[in-house]
């Protein structure tokens, strides 16, 4: 023990002691999904506080020179143990209210466990407990003791992402309720037997707290629900607090203000409810709170069993590439994605394959570093590691061995938590659209691909427009980058229209006769009726053509300039109704498993057709004549900045397209990202500057610091920076749209190339594309349950050697029945002849 106490002596300065604010990793590996509860325990480095796997720990000990290390293991306890406790806890609580971490709410640590903590000194693994620093020196002990002590009370990093408080269920006071006005209309509402005074509705009914009104709720998406007798009495009068009869108790009730438009809390409710001889306390529950509601209708959907292929016992699946993945609270649009990603070998080869390489490079923090936990994660779903049937909760001797589907699986905690820093949305517990996250995660990895391969660009494709002058019969021609091919769904082409009419006037006998609604038919769409509304002309009605001077109408046809790889195809479910409520499309659509879309390819300028001439339309200019510059549109200018285009480059597209929109400016830059002085100033009239003037403006210090700090160099920054006026952010995205352009050109601090001869300046790259033929096989689809992306559950199917495989978050079993016309993202993949 004295050489031990000689080591610890010598490395004491490298012990740290937890302060506020520090990260605490003792939950899991940087490099793996590992914990405490793996085999080999977790070993925390007790100078930086990350965590390492017993597969990790040796290199991290070798690269950094640290030595000492808190080893945790924790172990399950037994039914038996926990009986045997003597322990006086109260039984476990069934969850009553939609919410994580908060009272009533799931608990994340109803599990008992029995940890054993010890210090770890490398190489030689040499094991200090807590009863060995009691015969050391007071030095050791106190600075050791203090360390173990710091590091088993503090709150780990996933932990605290896990146990964070949500609640579906929070609202917030209405802003009417303090001030509320009541008429003194005498009106008092008896305790039962209410009806809609419009419509004489018995359920669903709303009592407005101004006057006493008592009238039905909004009609739901499947035309259930009220009659909006009740929306239409605050349009009337403006009176904004309504309660939900039915659902007033002692504690509360629910109350909506449709001016503010949500739930709301009425700290006065009592008084308000007073008010018409309600007594609060002597109420009861006798309708479905809106929660309730929720659950309700997005269960009623018969996509629910479908989807998730309820009621067929699944075959469960273990293995490389069949790995589950834990749901973190509404997740599941990441694991769906996720999961399908990791199926194509671009992302393959990119992260997993170079796995070793990348973990050798990762910085000193590596839970930071988005190639190295976008690694960690590509691994932990396709090696098999954690592809193993979960233990059952129950440790009950005489239950049955048959597995039940659910894996040990993988926690995303680090991934979910990097990729949605900063972000408003995927950085909360929130649902969210899946498309959306694709097209985050996809930018994300094309800022972080500096060099060597992209694997984004299995899914980048061109898209030609060409727009026709009716007036001329001239034709313009603009390409843009696309990833996902949008497709709408055309309802006035259902197959069975008549069964869709009939249903609608069922439902209207049924509101007019206050009975409940029957159920609604689903819709069958055609698939290739959705392609034909995807590739029919578009016409504009306020284009300006350079041929006649003058706004006109034009058509416009979208084609595929190229065909990615893998080809993404969004079904668009999502939209408003007429009231801006979010409502899903019920539809069914007969999505094929093979696709030929070579007719959709672009053709490019025709023999004999004439190109609409590049003249820019007049400027638009301010009624005060003295005033020589024109005005360009801000906010066109920001959203093509946000872009990543240079500012210059998105002042002369406003300006050449005299200020008509957004879509022309894009077509205008699309068009002339080739010219040489594509970046270069805009020479307005009555400028002085000249075209060769280099911007003098300053570049603030802390922005210039901050990319360089991305490995960058203080002219590359500069120049980014000076690109998109001093935006910080702006100036990011610049950069890494620009790296070929800035890695080929030694820039120098003025911002010009040093070497200033046109043959050494090359124009800025177009961007990369794959292209071959535009036939397809269907590999994989992401569905959706629920009423709108904000709600509900995801899961998807993947191909895998011939048998579709159902991953529905730790459950991945065998597909029965693919529910191929239910989907929301469809992925194909190129079948090379």
């Amino acid at each position: 023990m004295t050489e031990v106490s000689e080591i610890l002596m010598s490395v004491l300065s490298t012990i740290r002691v937890p302060r506020p604010g520090d990260r605490v990793h003792k939950d899991e590996c940087a490099f793996s999904f590992s914990s405490p509860d793996s085999e080999g325990g977790l070993y925390v480095c007790m100078n930086s506080f990350l965590g390492y796997g017993s597969k990790y720990v040796d290199r991290h000990h070798v690269k950094t020179g640290q030595r000492a290390y808190l080893h945790i293991t924790r172990s399950r306890k037994t039914q038996e143990d926990d009986n045997n406790s003597g322990s006086d806890d109260p039984p476990k609580k069934k969850p009553t209210r939609l919410a994580i971490g908060i009272e009533g709410g799931f608990d994340v640590e109803q599990e008992h466990y029995e940890e054993e903590v010890k210090v770890v000194l490398f190489p030689d693994r040499q094991e200090v407990t807590s009863e060995d620093l009691a015969s050391m020196a007071d030095v050791v002990k106190e600075r050791v003791s203090l360390s173990m002590a710091g590091l088993l009370a503090a709150d780990s990093v996933s932990h605290t992402l896990q146990v964070q408080q949500w609640d579906g269920e929070v609202r917030q006071e209405s802003k009417h309720a303090p001030e509320l006005k009541q008429l003194d209309n005498g009106l008092k509402i008896p305790p039962s037997g209410w009806r809609c005074e419009v419509c004489d509705l018995q359920e669903n009914l709303w009592m407005n707290l101004t006057d006493g009104k008592i009238l039905c709720g909004r009609r739901y998406f499947d035309g259930s629900g009220g009659n909006n007798h009740a929306l239409l009495h605050f349009q009337q009068t403006g009176y904004p607090l309504t309660v939900k009869l039915g659902t007033i108790t002692p504690d509360g009730a629910d109350v909506y203000s449709y001016d503010e438009d949500d739930m709301v809390l009425d700290s006065k409710l009592p008084e308000h409810l007073a008010h018409f001889g309600i007594d609060m306390m002597t109420m009861e529950k006798t309708e479905r709170t809106m929660t309730e509601l929720e659950i309700a209708v997005n269960q009623r959907v018969g996509e629910w069993e479908v989807i998730q292929e309820s009621g067929t016992t699944l075959r469960p699946l273990w293995g490389p590439g069949l790995t589950g993945m834990k749901n973190l609270g509404n997740s599941c649009y990441l694991n769906s994605v996720m999961q399908v990603l990791f199926t194509i070998p671009d992302f393959q080869t990119k992260y997993v394959s170079n796995i070793d390489k990348i973990f050798d490079k990762a910085p000193a923090d590596p839970t930071q570093d988005f190639k190295t936990q976008v690694a960690k994660l590509g691994y932990g779903l396709l090696s098999g590691e954690y592809s193993k049937p979960a233990p059952d909760p129950g440790d009950d001797p005489n239950a049955s061995n048959e597995p039940r589907g659910d894996q040990v699986g993988i926690a995303p905690r680090m991934f979910k938590a990097l990729v949605g820093r900063g972000h408003p949305e995927f950085s909360t517990s929130r649902q969210q659209d899946a498309q959306e996250f694709l097209l985050h995660f996809i930018n994300m990895v094309e800022r972080n691909c500096r060099s060597g391969m992209n694997p984004s660009e299995a899914f980048r494709f061109l898209v030609e427009e060409k727009i026709i002058c009716q007036q001329s019969q001239m034709a313009k021609y603009t390409q843009r980058v696309d990833y996902i091919v949008q497709l709408p769904v055309p309802m006035d082409q259902a197959t069975n229209m008549e069964e869709l009419h009939e249903a609608e006037r069922r439902r209207e006998e049924a509101e007019s006769s206050g009975a409940p609604p029957p159920s609604a038919p689903r819709a069958q769409i055609p698939f290739a009726a959705c392609m034909a509304a995807l590739s029919e002309p578009e016409t504009l009605t306020d284009f300006w053509s350079s041929a006649v001077q003058a706004k006109t109408t034009a058509t416009k046809i979208t084609r595929f300039a190229s065909f990615p790889d893998h080809l993404v195809i969004q079904i668009k479910k999502f939209t408003f109704g007429l009231d801006w409520v979010p409502k899903k499309l019920d539809v069914s659509i007969d999505v094929p498993d093979t696709l030929d879309l070579s007719a959709l390819r672009a053709m490019g300028q025709q023999p004999g057709e004439e190109l609409l001439p590049e003249v820019a339309p007049p400027p638009l200019m301010t009624p005060d004549v003295e005033v020589k510059a024109p005005v360009l549109d801000d906010s066109t200018v920001s959203q093509l900045c946000e872009m990543g285009f240079p500012l210059e480059a998105c002042r002369k597209a406003v300006y050449y397209t005299g200020n008509t929109g957004i879509d022309a400016a894009m077509n205008w830059v699309m068009g002339h990202m080739d010219d040489p002085d594509f970046s270069a100033p805009l020479v307005l009239p009555g400028s002085s500057t000249g075209p060769g003037t280099t911007p003098t403006e300053s570049v603030p210090e802390e922005h210039l610091a901050t990319i360089v700090s991305m490995g960058f160099s203080r002219d590359q920054a500069t120049r980014a920076l000076r690109a998109t006026n001093n935006v910080l952010e702006r100036a990011v995205d610049w950069i890494f749209s620009h790296l070929d352009d800035m890695e080929s050109m030694d820039v120098s601090e003025g911002g010009r190339s040093e070497g200033g001869s046109e043959a050494s300046r090359e124009p800025p790259p177009g961007p990369r594309v794959r292209d071959g033929p535009g036939k397809y096989e269907l590999f994989a689809f992401i569905s959706h349950m629920g009423t709108s992306t904000m709600c509900g559950h995801y899961v998807c199917h993947i191909k895998k050697d011939q048998q579709w495989v159902i991953f529905n978050d730790q459950k991945v079993c065998a597909s029965e029945k693919p529910p191929k016309d239910l989907g929301y993202l469809y992925f194909y993949r190129r079948v090379v002849e």
